[in-house]
């Protein structure tokens, strides 16, 4: 089942959060995943967003997600965006057809 991973961050050091940048996409091709959106700009609709970036990714499935993040070539560059920046994040399930059929219910 599709999967999202979905950060807000909140970057505070940009240099140090280059380097995470420079290594992020060599290893994230590794695992099938999908760059949807990364954005500074987001247009808020309600409440309030304060980070500084949101970045949405798609994945085929939740074990290549968690395979990604845990990965050692993820870690080892992980490291300058802990360092550079906090984030939070969560990974959602896509809806499937019988999502959709059973909202109304």
């Amino acid at each position: 089942m599709t999967v999202y991973a979905i950060a807000q961050l909140t970057i505070h050091d940009r240099e140090g959060y280059k380097r995470y940048e420079a290594g992020f996409m060599e290893v994230f091709e590794k695992f099938d995943g999908t760059m949807l959106s990364v954005d500074e700009e987001p247009m808020v609709l309600e409440g309030e967003f304060t980070a500084t970036r949101s970045v949405l990714i798609e994945f085929p499935s939740k074990k290549q997600a968690l395979a990604w993040m845990t990965s050692p070539d993820y870690q080892a560059i992980a490291k300058h965006r802990l360092a550079a920046s906090t984030a939070n994040s969560i990974l959602v399930k896509a809806i499937t057809a019988d999502m959709l059929e059973n909202l109304g219910s």
